[in-house]
């Protein structure tokens, strides 16, 4: 079985950048992409980014270019950079991997990001 853990999250003024990391206890062999997710209170949890294992990149709207995801397939680790952050992006942060079959499917614990005004 795979744990993926986050950290990096914290509390930031408008403006301001956080990075987060997101690291796989192991290497899933299978892997098709690591992602971030987001939830907040009364709201359904909704896509932020993803990295493929070989690299390719998505955003959602909201985040493209304010935010980066990157990735090192060496240490089985996934990061998110986050700048210009808006209130609006407060909310829980997920990681997700998941293989190519989709029958491994694994999340992490999620790591809060508060934005104040």
């Amino acid at each position: 079985q795979v744990q993926l853990v986050e950290s990096g999250g914290g509390l930031v003024q408008a403006g301001g950048s956080l990075r987060l990391s997101c690291t796989a206890s192991r290497s899933i062999p299978s892997l098709n992409y690591m992602g971030w997710y987001r939830q907040a209170p009364g709201k359904q949890r909704e896509f932020v980014a993803l990295i493929t294992k070989g690299g390719s990149t998505n955003y959602a709207n909201s985040v493209r270019g304010r935010f980066t995801i990157s990735g090192d397939n060496a240490k089985n680790t996934a990061f998110l950079q986050m700048n210009s952050l808006k209130p609006e992006d407060t909310a829980t942060y997920y990681c997700k991997a998941i293989s190519i079959s989709g029958s491994e499917v694994y999340w992490g614990q999620g790591t809060q990001v508060t934005v104040s005004s």
